[in-house]
């Protein structure tokens, strides 16, 4: 096939102009090619074979940038394990949020493997369940074994609770010490003074991890503050139940004279709303006060709101609660 030859058919219908200028198109396609013997005759060439002639180079600079893209991520890779690296180091001295109940454990257990000096922990609430006292004993029994001294804050609740009686008795064997406040700051683990578990938010299963050696310092020093003005650790029985009663009825008044509801009362005393509300009612009665804010005023007129320093200061965070 020839420029002459196309010419001459007429269903083309166009310019000869128009002709040179296809023709040359499909040529810089390759899928026309002069004939090997005769230069002036063009043959068509298989589209297929064309078009890999035509994507080859394409091809090529693809394979060029896949080559840059995979040394690029290598490259970046082995910068970012130094970044992750770095971050870690980092995060030793961090907070971080664990929101499911068995991460919490997971990572409490963790701790109590590698701690090596001194646990403290608060923890308030009353007594204990059975189930988490029965799961505490193996993991604290362990520390103990290893020389790591064991203090823990308890409401003083949790001296009328069997459970926690006998818990505290077979551990308070092993070296453990134990001691009772009528109101705690709230809950507290810390691990040899560096790494601290606190509650994620009220209501929530998960916990804080604190790192951060200031804050951490800071909750150590709110424990010993609680720790100093605790009370050994003992059965209602033994320390007399007039006694406890006493010291219970006077926390209940001076949170009923800062304006703390009966749940936030039971709350921070670890007793139950039923039970909170029982002591609120025995104690109006003994007052002969008709609503809780006569109540107030009749302690205060009987000078029984004067502030025991045994007891920690109750914040005004909760009253409103």
């Amino acid at each position: 096939m020839t420029r002459k030859s196309l010419c001459t058919l007429s269903e083309l219908e166009i310019s000869q102009e128009e002709l040179d200028a296809a023709v040359d198109r499909l040529k810089e396609l390759g899928l026309l090619r002069s004939h090997s013997k005769d230069p002036a005759l063009l043959v068509p060439v298989d589209p297929d074979l064309a078009a890999a002639a035509l994507t080859a180079p394409i091809q090529e600079s693809l394979q060029q940038r896949r080559r840059q893209l995979d040394q690029i991520s290598v490259e970046f890779g082995r910068l970012r394990a130094h970044f992750l690296e770095g971050r870690r180091r980092h995060a030793a001295g961090s907070i971080e949020v664990v929101g499911h109940l068995d991460e919490v454990r997971a990572a409490l257990n963790r701790a109590s493997n590698e701690c090596q000096e001194e646990v403290l922990s608060s923890q308030p609430g009353g007594g204990r369940a059975p189930e988490v006292l029965e799961e505490a004993i193996s993991r604290d029994t362990a520390l103990l074994a290893r020389g790591v001294r064991m203090r823990t804050l308890y409401n003083h609740t949790a001296r009328f609770n069997a459970p926690s009686q006998a818990y505290v008795a077979v551990m308070s064997g092993l070296g453990a010490e134990y001691r009772t406040v009528h109101d705690p700051f709230g809950r507290l683990i810390v691990f040899d003074r560096d790494l601290a578990f606190i509650p994620d938010r009220d209501g929530s299963l998960g916990a804080v991890i604190v790192r951060e050696p200031s804050v951490v310092g800071y909750l150590c020093s709110v424990f010993e503050n609680a720790w100093a003005h605790a009370r050994p650790f003992s059965d209602a029985a033994v320390d007399g139940l007039e006694s406890v009663a006493k010291e219970l009825d006077g926390t209940i008044l001076r949170l009923l004279a800062a304006g703390y509801k009966d749940e936030a009362i039971g709350r921070r005393l670890g007793m139950s709303l039923r039970t909170t509300r029982k002591h609120v009612a025995d104690i109006m009665d003994t007052l002969g006060a008709v609503s809780r804010f006569q109540a107030g005023v009749l302690a205060a007129r009987a000078g029984l709101l004067d502030h025991d320093e045994s007891e920690p200061d109750t914040g005004a965070g909760e009253a409103a609660r």
